[in-house]
């Protein structure tokens, strides 16, 4: 058998090692860390236009409301109710697909709504509207839009996921908690990894909705004036806030400790 030489061995390494790399390149569903392959730069980017666009939409409001803006608010308020809930549900449902901000929706139905509708159907109706609009943007992401959906997705600095069927809540629930991905990105990607609908219906409705729930009751609190309440909410809204940051740790440790 012919010898091998030291630079013969040192090249056949590198190509080892490049292989190896090729294939960590992917979703490694024993690695929950590697659960999707992102540009950090591009998503710090979207982690900082998401703290500004709160910033400036909060920002806003108290100026407006300081300025005694308040006639105007309540005209476009009014404008909005006589649309009528419907339209509003729908395009709660619809409109955050495409890239419409999902809290400017969850922020302002309570206060639009509830006394119409009652603060319970309005909490309601507005989680079936989020659940609706996460099985539409998985829809068009894995069947009616596919080529385009993995053309924006690159964009933003995203490779497609791949997942084993046997770690699908796993996928969900890691990609739900990391930080930095907006709402229909994260509908988007799932809808590209191809995983199945229901386990991904049911482990996104219980990562995503309670935290919707409190921002829907702090936004009917503090368009209300009621701020005992909205502080109360606003509580509760970090506190979750705080879980997922744990929740995303735990998954961090459980894959160094299996990696």
């Amino acid at each position: 058998m012919p010898l091998q030489t030291p630079g013969r061995e040192s090249a056949i390494e590198q190509q080892a090692i490049e292989a190896s790399e090729a294939r960590r390149s992917h979703l490694d569903v024993t690695a929950p860390q590697n659960i999707l392959s992102r540009d950090r730069g591009m998503t710090n980017r979207l982690r900082i236009a998401k703290m500004l666009a709160a910033a400036v939409f909060c920002g806003g409001l108290l100026l407006a409301l300081g300025h005694g803006a308040a006639e105007w608010l309540s005209k476009i308020s009014e404008a909005i109710r006589s649309t009528g809930p419907a339209l509003f549900f729908l395009a709660m449902a619809v409109l955050p697909a495409i890239g419409a901000p999902i809290t400017l929706f969850t922020l302002t139905v309570g206060a639009l709504f509830g006394p119409q509708l009652g603060l319970p159907l309005v909490l309601a109706l507005s989680l079936v509207a989020i659940a609706a609009n996460m099985a539409l943007g998985y829809g068009l992401a894995r069947y009616a839009l596919h080529p385009l959906v993995v053309r924006v997705v690159r964009h933003f600095g995203y490779e497609p996921p791949k997942v084993d069927p046997d770690n699908v809540t796993s996928l969900v629930v890691l990609l739900r908690v990391t930080p930095g991905i907006p709402f229909p990105l994260q509908n988007c990607l799932l809808g590209l990894a191809a995983v199945p609908f229901g386990p991904y219906l049911v482990a996104s409705c219980l990562t995503v909705l309670p935290l919707n729930a409190a921002i829907i009751f702090f936004g009917e609190a503090l368009l209300n004036g009621k701020g005992q309440a909205a502080l109360t909410a606003l509580l509760v809204v970090l506190a979750l806030v705080s879980a997922t940051y744990f929740a995303r740790r735990q998954y961090g440790k459980r894959a160094r400790q299996t990696g």
